[in-house]
């Protein structure tokens, strides 16, 4: 796809941490340096919200918007908002939640991406809703409506959950569809069912609990959580399986044993948050069987990224992914700091911290989506929905006391 560039160019920060920065010193660089500075290159001038990524060079690129980004960073924004009291997050947040009402389709559902201006675009993929989206519109949202209420935001929270249930959910099992263009989930030529939109469909709901207090919510987020467990955790090897097939067969060879390390610690976080927030115990269990699976193969031992979560494994460790994305790195560090208090997780949330800064930051345009085993970059793209990972990341290793959390600028 042909990208439009904007004009922007150059490093947006030139005070890269060092290579002796402590995690306190590259996370206090983050909040007082880049971040700001990213917000104001990433916001379009020309255009709807932010835009999707900046390249290689830290230049934006503007052929499209989407639903996904703009819902991840008005969640962003928000959560920093209600955590430091800072005017500039709010506005932030305002310019995601505006963007977001252009994806808004007449069902309830918000489809998957737009023209630069807004504009809607012929191709039958940005036409349509997936339930990986609508995930992070209700998190952004319930968000949002904590941080400004409304009886409108309210209200398009509610009917955003009910388009969901009504036109993404699976009759016959109960699963998330892939998108509303569906006709025959079951057929061979239908997408693989996922874990990822259960996921996050969970972590969404138990946001809306968090933030709201309404006991809806809690029973909402049970609900998905046990349709996902039911269907992709592997009760022998302790681990949440990515795909099966249409059928709800294993996949064979490779696809059905391959497991991302991110994804078992993303999946910990959220069990331990659930039994925090007073739900069902046994999920403390299940949490600890996932994080023992990716504390013991999931790891890189040594090299220059010592320390780094892999990309892949399989349950029966014959094939490694010797790759390393920027969001697998922060999951392990939200992992870290739920169990803070026990051996050295602490200090390896801290080594992982300085990891990521001196690695995917320090010396770059923008920032990188993913290193090779030597470091090297693979992907250059600076992904603006990745701030959603990384800034719950921080915000976690801060409410562990690990470092401090972001204050207000103002």
């Amino acid at each position: 796809m042909k990208t439009t560039q904007t004009g922007a160019t150059g490093p947006i920060s030139k005070t890269y941490p060092t290579d002796e920065a402590s995690a306190q010193d590259c996370v206090n660089w983050f909040w007082a340096d880049f971040f700001p500075a990213w917000t104001t290159r990433a916001t379009d001038p020309a255009g709807l919200g932010y835009f999707d990524l900046m390249d290689g060079n830290g230049v934006p690129q503007a052929e499209r918007k989407t639903a996904l980004a703009q819902a991840r960073l008005l969640f962003t924004f928000s959560h920093l908002a209600l955590l430091s009291g800072d005017p500039a997050h709010k506005a932030a947040a305002e310019v995601a939640r505006t963007a977001l009402s252009a994806f808004r389709k007449p069902s309830g559902l918000y489809c998957r991406a737009l023209a630069r201006d807004g504009a809607l675009l012929e191709e039958k993929d940005a036409q349509l809703a997936t339930s990986y989206d609508q995930c992070f519109v209700i998190l952004g949202l319930s968000t949002w409506g904590k941080l400004s209420p409304s009886v409108e935001t309210a209200a398009e929270l509610e009917d955003c959950w009910k388009a969901i249930m009504n036109l993404l959910v699976d009759p016959v099992t109960g699963l998330l569809l892939e998108h509303d263009g569906l006709d025959e989930p079951a057929a061979a030529s239908a997408p693989r069912r996922a874990q990822n939109p259960h996921m996050h469909l969970y972590e969404a709901a138990l946001q809306a609990f968090e933030v709201t207090g309404d006991g809806r919510w809690m029973e909402r987020a049970k609900s998905i959580r046990a349709k996902g467990l039911e269907y992709f955790f592997d009760v022998k090897t302790g681990t949440v399986a990515e795909f099966i097939a249409p059928d709800l067969s294993e996949l064979r060879d490779y696809e059905g044993s391959r497991r991302e390390i991110g994804h078992q610690c993303e999946w910990a976080w959220l069990l331990t948050r659930e039994v925090d927030l007073g739900g069902d115990p046994e999920m403390q269990n299940v949490a600890a069987r996932l994080l023992d699976f990716a504390d013991r193969h999931g790891f890189a031992a040594d090299g220059a990224m010592q320390g780094a979560a892999f990309d892949a494994v399989s349950t029966d460790l014959k094939r490694i992914e010797t790759t390393f994305l920027l969001w697998p790195q922060t999951e392990a560090i939200k992992t870290y700091a739920i169990r803070s208090n026990e051996e050295d997780n602490g200090v390896k949330a801290e080594a992982l911290t300085r990891l990521i800064f001196q690695r995917y930051f320090a010396g770059r345009p923008a920032f990188v989506n993913q290193l090779d085993a030597d470091g090297q970059v693979i992907w250059a793209d600076g992904l603006s929905r990745l701030h959603y990972h990384l800034v719950l990341a921080l915000t976690e290793g801060a409410r562990a006391g690990l470092w401090a959390n972001p204050t207000s600028r103002s």
